[in-house]
């Protein structure tokens, strides 16, 4: 059966990339498809302005990170 080709394949080509020493990781990531989609970045766009325009807590904290890498080189 053309199936079992097909699975004996792919299992020697993840047996090879588990060799080379990776492992397979499973990332799941927001549908852009949605219709929602655009909707729901706009919402999520709009808390995290109102949040900082209430709270500059976190733009303290990312200034003194952006400071303290001052000197690094690549």
């Amino acid at each position: 059966m053309a199936t079992t080709h097909v699975n004996t394949r792919v299992k020697r080509h993840r047996d090879a990339l588990r060799k080379a020493g990776l492992r397979p990781v499973q990332i799941w990531v927001p549908d852009t498809r949605r219709p929602d989609f655009a909707e729901e970045c706009r919402r999520q766009c709009l808390l995290t302005a109102e949040a900082d325009r209430v709270d500059d807590n976190m733009q303290r904290f990312m200034d003194e990170a952006l400071a303290d890498t001052d000197g690094w080189t690549d």
